[in-house]
């Protein structure tokens, strides 16, 4: 009995010394960046992933991706994730590119124009603030990341739902802020739909834009569908394609859609290995 014990003692001691030779350190896919927004007046952060090229060829610079809900809790590290397959070489979606997450402060406020319908006003109480945020893309965000890191002019805009909606105002009233655009799942009824009233007629010209949504209901169908076809009517040097996935929903429509878009917009730019 004393040699079985002693037997036993001996693994458990083992084991446990192995346990303690392991080592860990932190798993790191990007940086985050925190500053003090003055057009905003609050502290807000970016999370950026650069490809993995970024610091063994110093000379180089990249397009830029930013996408909207882009937090640790939200769509960065998934979205990060597409991007790196997408740019592998045996892939060749498209171009390694620098990805810039905006997390979150309050996306109701951020992502939403004013509106005068009561039931928004009711379910959205902060809403309305999307000037404000929209300047602080073109005037503090696009600024930081072009004077940090190694960038080209070419740029894109991620965004789903709400996200949607206010890459959607982008375009239509800014649209020179980003090169190309990828709209998923926008919440277009926002106002009584009004942003699909109001597109104007040299709107997007020479931009590249994805459109994509699930099966997500009539209305969100409808609304993504018709912005498709008013933008796809305009005849100008517009490029413009649409994604629909019935087999998914609201909830998981941006990671496939996502993938769709890059292969679109990006195949015939990205660099032949």
């Amino acid at each position: 009995m004393v040699k079985y014990l002693a037997l036993i003692s001996f693994f458990l001691m083992a084991t446990f010394a192995k346990a303690t030779d392991l080592k860990s350190s932190p798993l790191v896919i990007g940086d985050s960046i925190s500053f003090q927004s003055k057009i905003l007046k609050e502290k807000r952060t970016l999370n950026v992933y650069l490809p993995e090229s970024y610091h063994r060829e110093p000379e180089r610079n990249y397009p830029v991706i930013y996408l909207l809900d882009g937090s640790l809790s939200e769509d960065f590290i998934h979205i990060a994730g597409v991007l790196q397959f997408g740019s592998f070489s045996w892939i060749n979606m498209l171009p390694e590119s620098i990805l810039v997450g905006i997390e979150n402060i309050d996306r109701k406020r951020d992502y939403t124009f004013p509106s005068k319908i009561a039931l928004d006003q009711k379910e959205f109480p902060s809403s309305g603030g999307s000037k404000e945020f929209i300047d602080f893309l073109g005037k503090e965000v696009q600024p930081i990341i072009a004077s940090n890191f190694r960038t080209k002019e070419k740029s894109t805009l991620i965004g789903q739902s709400l996200g949607g909606l206010v890459a959607t105002e982008i375009l239509l009233k800014h649209a020179d802020l980003f090169d190309n655009y990828i709209i998923i799942s926008p919440s277009l009824w926002w106002s009584g739909e009004s942003l699909l009233a109001s597109i104007p007629e040299d709107c997007c010209e020479g931009k590249q834009i994805y459109i994509g949504v699930g099966k997500e209901g009539e209305v969100m169908e409808r609304l993504a569908r018709t912005l498709y076809n008013k933008l796809d009517n305009k005849k100008n040097n517009t490029k413009i394609h649409f994604g629909y996935f019935e087999q998914l929903d609201h909830g998981d429509t941006l990671h496939l859609a996502v993938y769709d878009a890059f292969g679109k917009l990006f195949s015939d730019k990205a660099p032949k290995n």
